[in-house]
């Protein structure tokens, strides 16, 4: 008989099905006590859910790589997001769209991933244990030593002799004589950093000249290019830069670049040597102007000093601007006279000696190279001649000597008394005892004195702000020199419209500056609303209360010109390291030249900062629209937005102008007294 297979036993089936409970079981056990920490751990490798896409004027773009990597969006997306701003228009707080724009990488579509938590890294009780293991944060640790340094300074005016403040040269006005002229050795620029000190600035005149040699061209790898070169993005680079420079006033900030002259001897997008003139105040980069070796317009209004602003040189592509030979024997033919055109090679060679001259003129700067006239720059608004008090020379670029000559010999803006004017008719009012409707705070730096005289003789002098239904204090940090911060001290004394913080004043504390304003609105004057502005903002203030008056006041308030789905720059000199800001987009925030929350927002921030549990970012606007975000997720909050809170100059009708110099702040005021809200061009 065939013996039947014997099939496996049950027994055998029991014990194996046990043995995967068990280890089951295990596993869960395990788990169970490792959850928490899988959660925190979680949490700060996620992203947050923010906005990815919009800018205030269109979809967003990243600001570096604009032209090399541009986000596209679809319909879907756009459609479903519903974020155009209109100005005069309330709203609520924008909703998260579902899924996130598309990103072109490599020529590939690549869908940015959803986030799930919002600002996980670096809140929170996580933070504070991130803290305890990893020390603090960069930020942290330059707050800890900016209120360490300024308790010092603080401490230092306070045993400054009033007699030392009265008779200082910095503050009577006493004017001390500057040498007519300056000279360098390349050895001593080299020395020092590669900044020569004119003691007075420049006057109309005044000339430098600088004798050098450009380095030979090196390799550089630029990231931008190697997208478009399928990796390749190795250059040949020779440059170097000639920039005057106005006084440093805020730690962190770089001082105003009044000229910045950047001959480029390879080229650069343009594959033709170029040189560029530009200026930047306040970081903010003007628009260039460049001679590419093309004569410019010789229009009179395009003219500077009789003089054009880019002269023609030889270049390789064949482009020249003579007239035809029909059109020439024609003017032969006639008896009209021929001038002869000579055309020069481009002023700079690598490895070969140059002799620059930048001279002053009336209506710009004027620079020659071996005797013949190259380029020609106007001035720009708000860069005098008189701040021009450093020379730098910095790149590929050997000097071997400077000559600064027809120097002025005193600088009056140097002495505080000179713009100061103590006058009792610019003193701010006390505070009032009662509730006001508005309270205005503005950040300034120790040695603006022209600035905040100009604001006090302008838009403080309304007539809101003289009835004490609105009041505005400037909110100050400390400077490292001791006399500024007792000039200072004295200038808030007779004025009484200064709030002195006791910290080291640097760019990327700003943050706690509006910190202090809410504290400032809420607890001493008992305001309604709170507006954010800077010294070289011209506030109209009638009108920006009526744009208040125009929103719901059952409802809290968020106003100003407002970015949304904004990128942090993650490349270049301003770059915002993940660390800093891990997520992909900032919240909607208003720029910070000047806007307006209600006074719940500010008690809110306030309450999270005594909690110590109030997120910090070194961008002030920026920090605030994260704060109204956080607000917004328990109390609903209206965003009302309009581009007349100006960013960068001012438009006609404007309710807030900004970068305006004090001169341009009593033009605006003029043209306000004869009810005419138009700009003024000139600074």
């Amino acid at each position: 008989m065939k013996r039947l297979k014997i099939e496996p036993s049950s027994t055998r089936r029991c014990k194996l099905s046990h043995m995967f409970l068990g280890v089951g079981a295990i596993y869960l056990v395990f788990l169970a006590f490792k959850f928490p920490h899988f959660l925190e751990i979680a949490s700060m490798l996620s992203v947050d859910d923010s906005y990815a896409g919009l800018d205030s004027s269109s979809m967003v773009k990243d600001v570096e790589d604009s032209d090399l990597s541009k986000p596209s969006f679809s319909s879907v997306y756009k459609d479903a997001f519903h974020r155009k701003l209109e100005d005069n228009q309330n709203q609520n707080a924008p909703m998260m769209p579902s899924k996130e724009p598309l990103e072109d990488e490599k020529g590939g579509s690549k869908t940015i991933k959803p986030l799930q938590y919002r600002y996980g890294r670096i809140t929170g009780e996580i933070m504070r244990r991130r803290n305890a293991t990893m020390k603090l944060s960069s930020l942290e640790r330059m707050t800890d030593e900016a209120w360490r340094l300024g308790l010092k300074a603080w401490e230092e005016v306070e045993k400054y002799d009033g007699e030392e403040i009265g008779q200082s040269l910095l503050y009577e006005g006493k004017i001390e004589s500057c040498p007519l002229w300056v000279s360098m050795s390349g050895e001593e620029l080299a020395g020092g950093d590669k900044m020569m000190f004119l003691p007075c600035g420049l006057a109309a005149g005044s000339s430098i000249t600088i004798v050098g040699t450009p380095h030979h061209a090196h390799q550089e790898y630029v990231p931008q290019l190697a997208r478009l070169r399928n990796g390749n993005g190795i250059v040949m680079v020779s440059q170097f830069m000639i920039e005057l420079q106005g006084l440093k006033s805020v730690e962190g900030e770089d001082p105003p670049k009044i000229l910045h002259l950047n001959p480029r001897l390879r080229g650069d997008w343009s594959q033709h040597p170029v040189i560029e003139h530009n200026t930047c105040y306040r970081m903010q980069w003007g628009t260039a102007q460049r001679c590419d070796g093309l004569p410019s317009k010789k229009d009179e209004d395009m003219l500077v000093d009789e003089h054009v602003r880019c002269e023609k040189w030889m270049r390789d592509d064949n482009v020249d601007s003579k007239e035809s030979k029909t059109a020439s024997w024609f003017k032969r033919f006639i008896g009209r006279e021929q001038k002869p055109e000579v055309t020069w090679p481009f002023p700079f060679v690598e490895g070969g000696l140059f002799i620059l001259t930048l001279h002053a003129g009336v209506d710009g700067y004027h620079i020659t190279v071996g005797g013949r006239h190259v380029t020609s720059f106007p001035y720009r608004p708000g860069f005098t001649l008189e701040d021009a008090t450093g020379l730098a020379i910095k790149g590929d670029v050997d000097v071997h000597s400077v000559f600064a000559t027809s120097l002025p010999s005193s600088h009056p803006s140097f002495s505080p008394q000179r713009v100061l004017e103590m006058s009792e008719k610019w003193k701010a009012h006390p505070l009032p005892k009662s509730p006001i409707r508005l309270f205005i705070g503005i950040l300034s730096a120790t040695n603006h004195f022209a600035e905040r005289m100009a604001v006090r003789k302008t838009w403080m002098q309304s007539s809101v702000i003289k009835s004490s239904n609105v009041v505005a204090r400037f909110f100050v940090a400390l400077n490292p020199r001791k006399e500024v911060n007792a000039v200072l001290k004295r200038e808030a004394a007779y004025f009484g419209d200064i709030v002195i913080l006791p910290f080291m004043d640097r760019y990327e504390l700003v943050v706690l500056k509006t910190i202090a304003i809410c504290e400032f609105g809420v607890q001493n004057v008992s305001a309604a609303y709170i507006m954010k502005c800077d010294d070289d903002t011209f506030v109209r203030v009638d009108t920006v209360l009526k744009e208040i008056d125009r929103t719901s006041p059952n409802k809290s308030l968020y106003m100003g010109n407002l970015n949304l789905l904004h990128r942090p720059l993650r490349n270049g000199k301003w770059a915002v390291t993940f660390e800093e800001w891990p997520e992909e987009v900032y919240p909607p925030y208003a720029n910070g030249p000047g806007y307006v929350i209600s006074t719940d927002i500010a008690k809110f921030v306030i309450a999270q900062h005594g909690k110590r549990s109030l997120r910090l970012f070194k961008m002030e606007d920026v920090s605030m629209g994260m704060w109204v975000e956080q607000f917004n997720s328990s109390t609903p909050v209206q965003y009302s937005h309009n581009w007349k809170f100006c960013q960068y100059g001012c438009l006609e009708n404007y309710y807030t102008a900004h970068y305006q110099s004090p001169r341009q702040m009593i033009c605006l005021w003029d043209k306000l007294a004869r009810g005419r809200a138009q700009c003024c061009s000139f600074r």
